[in-house]
């Protein structure tokens, strides 16, 4: 079973990297991950798999150029090879006159505890009977039960040569499952915590399978406007694509975000209200960035009104501001990116949406999303996994899957209600989306799906 490096140890390791001669400054990023995997199809385990993965990037700056090279050999001589490839990079990069220096020391912030010893060390015979206990949740043998339980663990360190040293573990536990069968229904569900005694395979189970049973001989109707009920992993689709189009500091600087120019202007529904906070006991995270820049709380929209972006170091100083502590690992043509954020909740239960709704659908997830249109903020993608007509305030019949395309401020423009519990929704490492259900008017479905 996989050990933590623990904080002396790794700056041990980075110290042999950051005393460079020939260098300006040096950076150490310090990656240490490792977990287990357990897949099931048709009810049935049918894979368990385990990693373990230790890396350390280091970025070397001379004479304002930069240059970055990484290696899987954690010792003090693979730190020294790796930081003399990355001055020899240096050496030879074109200057770069936006090069804002690397991190200086600072205190950070106080996250908690986010490493969960069970979690780190889970077996494969944990997982079989989280397993075990979801797919008998599946009550009817006419139907079965596809997914994931993964659980794993990480430590991060960043030390600088300006004086920086930032150590963090944290642990995650994500289960999923699609229940299918019968007569073409379908239906998802999934959890994602720090800790996997936080999880509970077996309502996981009953959902996805009430979701399936309960979209039995679907009927088509026709693409089109109509008034929607996303549940909060539609949800999390929309703001995930919405941060990755505008909230970069980078792209708005640069005129190529939705954002850009719009500093208190009201950008969406004033029942809308976006931050990022990495520091929240409710998501999954790191209390500092992969540039050693400790992390804050941003708000990105408050009650419809665009306040700011997040930035990384380059970023700051093109708009003149302080990084926020949004840095992703270097070399980073892409700037800086949100990985914690919150849609503020509501005061609306799931079932007030749907007695609401004169005439709309109800929709479970989106699927195989993409977008179209950036500065309009406007993506592409597939209902999936449990979509039902909602007629004089009722879920009345499964349907069968449309395809949207709509911009995503339009509808957090149209947003009539906020529901009032919230799910995390993991994205990637260190990244989630804690997020309600959203009623929305006129969403736009421009077609039929096949799949």
């Amino acid at each position: 079973m996989p050990e933590p490096v623990g904080p002396a140890e790794a700056r041990r390791v980075a110290e042999a990297a950051l005393d460079l001669p020939g260098a300006d400054a040096v950076e150490v990023l310090f990656l240490h991950e490792w977990g287990g995997l357990t897949r099931f199809a048709s009810s049935h385990i049918h894979q368990s798999t385990s990693r373990e993965d230790t890396g350390i990037r280091v970025r070397a700056v001379s004479e304002g150029r930069t240059g970055v090279a990484a290696t899987n050999e954690f010792s003090v001589e693979g730190a020294r090879r790796a930081a003399a490839s990355a001055l020899e990079m240096a050496r030879v990069a074109a200057p770069d006159p936006l090069f804002p220096g690397l991190a200086p020391q600072a205190p950070l912030p106080d996250a908690g505890d986010r490493f969960d010893e069970a979690t780190a060390r889970a077996t494969p015979r944990f997982r079989a009977d989280a397993v075990a206990a979801l797919v008998g949740a599946v009550e009817d043998p006419a139907f079965h039960a596809a997914g994931a339980f993964e659980t794993s663990a990480a430590e991060v360190a960043v030390a600088t040569s300006q004086g920086q040293f930032c150590y963090a573990p944290t642990t995650q536990a994500t289960i999923s499952t699609v229940v299918s069968g019968g007569e073409g229904g379908a239906g998802i569900s999934e959890s994602a915590a720090g800790r996997m005694g936080d999880l509970d395979p077996e309502r996981t189970g009953r959902r996805a399978f009430a979701k399936a049973s309960g979209s039995q001989r679907p009927r088509q109707v026709e693409p089109g406007r109509y008034d929607v009920v996303l549940e909060p992993l539609a949800v999390s689709t929309l703001v995930a694509f919405l941060a990755y189009m505008g909230f970069g500091g980078k792209g708005i600087a640069e005129g190529r975000s939705p954002f850009s120019g719009k500093e208190g202007q009201r950008v969406c529904g004033e029942a809308v209200s976006i931050t990022d906070d990495a520091l929240s006991p409710d998501t999954l995270g790191l209390p500092f960035d992969f540039e050693g820049t400790p992390k804050r709380r941003v708000t990105l929209i408050d009650r419809g009104v665009f306040v700011s972006g997040v930035h990384d170091r380059r970023s700051a100083k093109q708009a003149g501001v302080e990084s926020t502590g949004h840095a992703l690992p270097a070399p980073n043509p892409d700037g800086a990116f949100p990985l914690n954020l919150f849609l503020a909740p509501g005061e609306a239960t799931l079932e007030d949406m749907v007695r609401t709704t004169e005439r709309g659908l109800l929709v479970t997830r989106f699927h195989y999303s993409n977008i179209v249109h950036p500065i309009e903020t406007t993506i592409t993608g597939m209902t999936r996994d449990g979509t039902w007509l909602i007629e004089n305030g009722q879920v009345t019949a499964p349907v069968t899957n449309l395809r949207f395309t709509q911009s995503v401020l339009e509808a957090l423009s149209n947003v009539r209600m906020v529901g009032r519990d919230t799910e995390l929704a993991a994205e990637f490492s260190f990244a989630a989306s804690r997020v309600p259900a959203l009623a929305i008017s006129g969403f736009t479905f421009s077609g039929r799906s096949d799949h």
